[in-house]
C-alpha cells in the first residue's frame, strides 16, 4: 500500500522529467532556426574589393566625370587666351564698328570713321578704347564660344570612333547646333562684359556733357549696377544671346565643315596641311565669316543701341524692348540701317576667328597632342 510520501516523491520525478524533456525540444527548437538563419543570410566576407554594382558603377564613372571636367576647363582656358590674343590684334576694328551702329553717327563709311576716330582721340583713347572689357569678354565669352564648342565636336568625334565610324562623319546641322550651343551658353555669361565694351568704345563719341568717362572696365560694370541697377548689366541680352547663337552656329560649324571638305582637296597640301593649316584655316573662316555676318548683323546694330542708350532721371529709356528698338531703327533709318558697321564686322570677324581658332589649334596640340578643330 502506497503511502502519501512515496506519491509525492513519484509526482515530483514526474515534473522534472518533463521539464528536462521541454528544455531539449527549446534547444533542438532553437538550434534549427539559427540554422536556417545562417543558411539564409548572405555571405559576408572581409574582402574590402567586394563592393555593390551601384556602389562599382559610382566609383568607375567618377574618374570619367573628372577626366571630362578637366578637359573641358583646359579647352576653355586655351581659348580665353587665344581670344585674348585675337582681340589685341582686332579690337580698333571692335571700336568702328559700334561707333557706326550707334546713334548719332556723322560717318559716312568705314574709313572715314577710321580717320575721324584717330584724329580725334589718336590710338589709345580712341581705337582702343574699352580693350579691358575686350579682355574680359574673351573669358566670359570667347572661353565658352570656342571651348565648349571644340569639346563638344571632340566629344562627337570620340563617339564616331567607339561606333566604327568616320571620326569626320558629323552632319552639319550637328555641327552648326553646337555653334549655336556654345555661342549661346557664352553670350549670357558675358553679356556684362559686352555692354561694358559697348559703352567704353562709344563714350568718346559723346559730347562732352554726356560722356560717362570709365576708367576701366572694372569701374564701368560696378557703376552701371549702382546707378542703373543690377539688371542694367543684362540689358539687351536678348538680343545679345540671339546674336551670339546665329553668330557661332555659322562661325564655328561651317568652319568645320569646310575645313573639312577642302582638306583633302589638294589645294592646300597633304590633308590641308600647307603652311601649319593658316591658308585652310583663313579660306573657311573668311566664308563662314560671311555668312555669319549677313545673319547676324541686324541683332548687332540692335544689341549696340539698346546697351549705348542711357537712362532718363525718371527711369525711362528711349527703347522698351528687342522689338522696339528694331522697328524704331526700321521706320526712321531705312531697313539698311539694320546692317550698318557691316564692313568693319566682317573685316574683324575675319582675323579674329582665323587668329583665335589657329591659336586654339596649335596651343592644344602643344599641350594635348591633339588638333582642337
Amino acid at each position: 500500500m502506497l503511502t502519501i510520501s512515496s506519491l509525492n516523491i513519484r509526482r515530483q520525478n514526474a515534473e522534472e522529467d518533463l521539464s528536462a524533456l521541454e528544455l531539449v525540444t527549446f534547444n533542438s527548437s532553437s538550434s534549427s532556426l539559427s540554422q536556417d538563419n545562417n543558411e539564409n543570410r548572405p555571405l559576408i566576407t572581409a574582402n574590402p574589393s567586394s563592393t555593390s554594382p551601384l556602389i562599382d558603377s559610382q566609383s568607375k564613372s567618377r574618374p570619367k566625370m573628372t577626366a571630362a571636367a578637366g578637359a573641358l576647363i583646359l579647352k576653355m582656358v586655351i581659348a580665353a587666351f587665344s581670344g585674348m590674343g585675337a582681340a589685341t590684334v582686332c579690337h580698333p576694328l571692335d571700336v568702328i564698328r559700334v561707333q557706326m551702329q550707334t546713334e548719332g553717327n556723322t560717318y559716312t563709311g568705314f574709313g572715314d570713321a577710321a580717320r575721324g576716330i584717330y584724329r580725334k582721340d589718336g590710338v589709345k583713347d580712341g581705337l582702343f578704347a574699352g580693350v579691358s572689357a575686350a579682355y574680359l569678354r574673351q573669358w566670359l565669352y570667347g572661353s565658352c564660344r570656342i571651348g565648349i564648342y571644340a569639346y563638344l565636336l571632340e566629344s562627337a568625334q570620340n563617339a564616331n570612333i567607339q561606333n566604327g565610324l568616320d571620326k569626320n562623319a558629323i552632319p552639319l546641322s550637328s555641327k552648326m547646333l553646337m555653334g549655336l550651343t556654345s555661342g549661346g551658353i557664352g553670350s549670357f555669361v558675358g553679356t556684362p562684359s559686352e555692354l561694358a565694351l559697348v559703352r567704353m568704345s562709344n563714350d568718346k563719341k559723346l559730347p562732352l556733357d554726356q560722356r560717362r568717362n570709365y576708367n576701366g572696365v572694372g569701374n564701368c560694370i560696378s557703376r552701371i549696377a549702382k546707378e542703373e541697377g543690377l539688371t542694367a548689366l543684362f540689358r539687351g541680352a536678348p538680343a545679345t544671346v540671339l546674336r551670339a547663337c546665329l553668330l557661332s552656329a555659322c562661325a564655328m560649324g561651317i568652319t568645320s565643315e569646310i575645313k573639312m571638305r577642302l582638306s583633302g582637296s589638294g589645294f592646300f597640301g597633304e590633308d590641308g596641311k600647307l603652311l601649319g593649316g593658316v591658308p585652310l584655316l583663313f579660306v573657311a573662316t573668311l566664308i563662314s565669316s560671311l555668312a555669319a555676318n549677313i545673319v547676324a548683323n541686324p541683332f548687332d546694330v540692335v544689341k549696340s543701341r539698346m546697351q549705348n542708350m542711357a537712362v532718363a532721371k525718371d527711369g525711362s529709356t528711349q527703347y522698351s524692348s528687342m522689338l522696339d528698338c528694331f522697328f524704331q531703327t526700321v521706320n526712321n533709318e531705312g531697313v539698311l540701317k539694320l546692317w550698318s558697321g557691316f564692313v568693319p564686322a566682317f573685316l574683324k570677324l575675319a582675323p579674329y576667328t582665323v587668329i583665335s581658332l589657329t591659336l586654339t589649334d596649335k596651343i592644344t596640340k602643344m599641350v594635348t597632342g591633339k588638333e582642337a578643330l
